[in-house]
């Protein structure tokens, strides 16, 4: 097993589960340069910059792990006490129709977002739900290292592909619970 993913795994079993997330893990420092990239994009793509789109933002950008969106509405309604549910889901809507997060739908369970846009990838596990960020770089030709000729063969067929995800699904087996 390569090193970087064996310190990670090893990193994981002794990570804190954040079973409500509903905490910031540390005050999202105020960068200007990052809130005027934030208005660009949410204005570029239609939406309006407003104090609820950028607390959630920042609740994603620092969450650990890939909360669902009622745990964003429980870490957010901390800082902002009068937000709605209803306010979150809008506001998860516009960030990821900005590109600045992405939402993880998955086989089951709800849907959870990713305060990380960059393309990278994810380990998802069955029993808990959780999906977390593998420390794998994203590899923009690993397309072509699986079947040289998909790509050809997929463009041939008139499907032009934009890009990939991957996402290792499993478990982790503790041996103090049941499976």
């Amino acid at each position: 097993m390569p090193e970087h993913l064996s310190a990670f795994l090893a990193a994981f079993l002794f990570f804190p589960k954040m079973n409500d997330m509903n905490m910031f893990p540390c005050e999202p420092a105020c960068h200007p340069e990052e809130d005027t990239d934030v208005r660009r994009a949410l204005e570029e793509a239609g939406w309006r910059y407003t104090r609820q789109r950028a607390a959630v933002l920042a609740y994603l950008r620092t969450a650990c792990g890939h909360p669902t969106a009622e745990q964003v509405f429980a870490a957010v309604r901390r800082r902002l006490p009068h937000i709605s549910l209803a306010t979150v889901y809008k506001a998860l809507e516009a960030l990821v129709d900005a590109r600045l997060a992405n939402r993880i739908a998955g086989d089951h369970g709800p849907t959870r977002y990713d305060g990380r846009s960059e393309p990278h990838y994810h380990l998802r596990c069955q029993h808990s739900g959780e999906v977390l960020d593998l420390p794998l770089p994203y590899d923009p030709t690993l397309l072509d290292k699986l079947d040289p000729q998909l790509v050809k063969m997929l463009r041939q067929q008139g499907f032009e592909i934009t890009g990939h995800r991957l996402e290792l699904v499993g478990r982790f087996v503790c041996p103090d619970k049941p499976n």
